[in-house]
């Protein structure tokens, strides 16, 4: 029954998640998706952040990340605020597709690493919200390079307190000691997907633990960057 109705729904148009008009494969309609706010302009080639000329800003200078150097799609502004909430608080994973498109956009033509992983989220955290949002984004982004996807290649340890909830400066601190990985990742380049990057603090951490188990390589594959005046 459940496949059957999955086929019916299936034939129906679908509907933009933005505005409600015949929405492409995207889940966004062509106009919608081609208004989302991509980032652009010069940028750190490190966290992506605004930099003149392109160059390494001041702050990846002065502290080098664990990561090597992480790709951004779009910037963190409506309506992709409200993408990311409509996926993470309201459940809805039609919005995971919509999500990754602009992010495979984004890599066409960029090489593809050995190791694919989905940023990992608490136990406790997913049973909370039933799933992992950027495991829900990764699914669908790998699926348009015929990439695999590694789900258990390391664990989050430590739920702590949200991210967003959190003062800048104490983000670090909060997601210290988070992970864990046990895989021998030795000479491996390995690429995070997440939904949101705004200090890099937890893609920060990640790496660490993941460079610490071999890993010659650690990159981000990101949805949204902040703005630096969030």
């Amino acid at each position: 029954m459940a496949s059957l109705s999955a086929w019916f729904r299936s034939l129906m148009p679908r509907a933009c998640l933005l505005c409600g008009a015949s929405a492409s494969d995207s889940g966004l309609c062509h106009a919608c998706f081609a208004s989302l706010p991509a980032v652009n302009g010069s940028r750190c080639p490190v966290c992506a952040s605004p930099a003149p000329s392109a160059t390494e800003c001041g702050r990846c200078i002065k502290r080098r990340p664990n990561y090597d150097y992480l790709i951004a799609a779009l910037e963190y502004v409506a309506p992709v605020d409200f993408l990311v909430a409509d996926l993470k608080y309201s459940h809805n994973l039609a919005a995971a597709r919509a999500l990754a498109f602009p992010l495979a956009t984004r890599l066409d033509q960029q090489p593809y690493p050995d190791i694919v992983l989905p940023m990992p989220i608490a136990t406790s955290r997913l049973r909370e919200r039933g799933f992992n949002q950027a495991a829900e984004i990764a699914r669908h982004t790998c699926a348009e390079f015929g990439l695999g996807l590694s789900h258990r290649l390391a664990q989050r340890v430590s739920a702590g307190v949200s991210q967003t909830s959190l003062p800048w400066r104490d983000r670090e601190r909060n997601v210290r000691g988070a992970f864990r990985c046990q895989a021998d990742l030795t000479g491996k380049t390995v690429a995070v997907i997440d939904d949101v990057v705004t200090t890099g603090a937890t893609l920060n951490e990640l790496a660490h633990v993941l460079k610490r188990a071999g890993a010659e390589r650690v990159i981000g594959w990101i949805v949204a960057r902040t703005p630096p005046h969030r």
